[in-house]
């Protein structure tokens, strides 16, 4: 089976090659560099998920079996001391058009990081890189390896949405009705 990614970012290459291999064994995982058609720091869910389905509809434009596209975002969420929580999307696409979406669990970004994005429009991942004084943080451990103190990696977190996303395909006779 071929997959293609709609980024070149290892940390999300490296979770679909991942999640993919658990699920169908022998696969190939391409990264593509695409444009998700959102900002480079999408605000607010919607947004978040038009790009992560952007990304996987390009993907599979290079003719595989499946694209997937993962973007990441902050939306509203009430009750954090932000106001915002940050979230991986997923989206999965076949070439029968059927889209299927996830995601990971949300965090919060430190505050001078939130208020970077609402005010200087800086993407998330180039602030908290600014931040700790890491550059490449965003395609490394990410921030979430920073603040979570090692404990949870990009690529973990870039899992979960990927899986989250793969539910209906893993449970097809409840979801599309056959198997």
């Amino acid at each position: 089976m071929r997959i293609a990614v709609g980024s070149t970012n290892p940390t999300k290459v490296k979770a679909v090659e991942r999640v993919m291999t658990r699920i169908y064994g022998d696969v190939e995982v391409l990264g593509v560099e695409v444009e998700s058609g959102v900002p480079d720091q999408p605000i607010g869910i919607e947004e978040i998920a038009r790009g992560a389905i952007n990304r996987a509809k390009k993907a599979l434009e290079t003719g595989v079996d499946l694209g997937v596209g993962i973007e990441a975002g902050i939306y509203p969420f009430p009750g954090t001391l932000t106001g915002y929580l940050d979230v991986q999307v997923c989206a999965v696409v076949s070439p029968d058009g059927r889209i299927t979406m996830g995601h990971g669990p949300g965090f919060e970004y430190p505050p001078v990081v939130i208020e970077r994005i609402l005010n200087e429009g800086v993407e998330a991942g180039v602030a908290m890189g600014q931040l700790v004084k890491d550059p490449e943080l965003k395609r490394k451990v990410g921030a979430i390896g920073v603040l979570s103190k090692g404990l949870l990696t990009r690529t973990e977190l870039n899992e979960m949405a990927v899986l989250m996303a793969m539910i209906p395909r893993l449970n097809q006779e409840l979801f599309f009705g056959r198997k």
